[in-house]
């Protein structure tokens, strides 16, 4: 049996027409400017965000660091959720790449409000505090359960933003997934951002790939960033090709694995193994356990199903759904959930 793998949104592989796509992608040198499939993908990506440049990367952790570094400098702080994918999975490296500090915001589900955001603002006038420079936002929240800010939330907080003269950056992870889900466009992010980063190898299936968006002058201070973190490649225009693809043909999908998440819930909301769900309101779908099993015994218990999952902490277990998540796949999981109501 064909295994279901619902650990990330990053197991995906690229499709047939994706890997021809990829194949056909004419190169250069990306590191003397000269790749033009890589600079057809920055433009494009920067246009649909209303962002004047962009920066392909190998990941999404690079991406964001570049970022953060650029925003800042040493006895400086960023504001962001304690749950944000900045501080908890990117191996320190706010500390590591900029020695900034981070000011960790308790949000609802990930998201962080305007007043939250003004609260943990550092007056000026007082040395003993680092002096606050960037606030970071996570869309969709990936500890949230794929909670996801609208414009109107993004816009008010960018107004404080604004009004204190504080970068705002997006790590846009699975920012598709957002906009699909609240039915929004992309062009309005512009005015409200100073810097995104969108991932690629998510929901819209590249095998590799990021890219950071902002001015022109934000860009080129990046892109010396990028050389010295390692991240300038050579003829990665056949990586650009893939990322090409997936803008093109793979976000308005995205709808199907937010349908098959909702479908995951139902099974689970009516599981006795289940304390709680997240609402589920794009492609993660995050419950808790009750006694009946602990995290790391739920997920061995699916994978003698050829079903997998990722533990999400002592109760708590994560699905993520994607483009080569199935229907056929989903009928099978929904049996599995279905039958661990009578394991214990």
């Amino acid at each position: 049996m064909l295994i279901t793998d619902l650990r990330s949104d990053t197991v995906t592989k690229p499709t047939r027409e994706m890997l021809a796509y990829m194949f056909e992608a004419e190169v250069g040198d990306d590191v003397y400017e000269e790749d033009p499939t890589v600079n057809a993908l920055e433009k494009k990506a920067a246009k649909m965000f209303g962002m004047e440049a962009g920066l392909f990367c190998p990941s999404g952790t690079m991406t964001n660091q570049i970022a953060i570094k650029a925003h800042t400098e040493p006895l400086t702080e960023i504001i962001c959720d304690v749950t944000s994918h900045i501080y908890q999975y990117e191996g320190g490296g706010i500390m590591f790449n900029s020695a900034a500090s981070v000011a960790l915001v308790h949000g609802e589900r990930g998201k962080l409000t305007p007043e939250q955001v003004a609260a943990h603002i550092r007056p000026l006038d007082n040395v003993h505090y680092p002096e606050t420079r960037l606030v970071s936002l996570e869309n969709t929240a990936n500890k949230g359960g794929g909670a996801y800010y609208t414009i109107d939330e993004i816009a008010a907080i960018s107004a404080v933003c604004r009004q204190h003269r504080l970068a705002l950056h997006l790590d846009g992870a699975r920012v598709f997934n957002a906009l699909a889900a609240a039915n929004e466009q992309p062009l309005a992010y512009g005015q409200y951002f100073d810097s995104i980063s969108i991932c690629l190898s998510k929901g819209l299936g590249a095998p590799v790939g990021s890219l950071l968006l902002g001015s022109q002058a934000f860009i080129r201070k990046s892109k010396r960033i990028r050389k010295a973190l390692g991240g300038g490649m050579r003829q990665a225009g056949y990586l650009a090709a893939a990322g090409l693809y997936a803008l093109d043909h793979h976000v308005e999908r995205l709808m199907e694995d937010h349908q098959r998440a909702k479908a995951l819930e139902e099974v689970l909301l009516q599981a006795n193994y289940v304390e709680q769900v997240l609402p589920v309101q794009t492609n993660i779908v995050i419950f808790k356990l009750n006694e009946k099993f602990t995290g790391a015994a739920f997920v061995e218990a699916l994978a003698r199903h050829q079903v997998r999952a990722t533990s999400f902490g002592p109760q708590l277990v994560r699905f993520v759904t994607h483009l080569d998540f199935t229907e056929e796949q989903l009928a099978h999981t929904v049996q599995v959930l279905s039958s661990l109501n009578n394991s214990h």
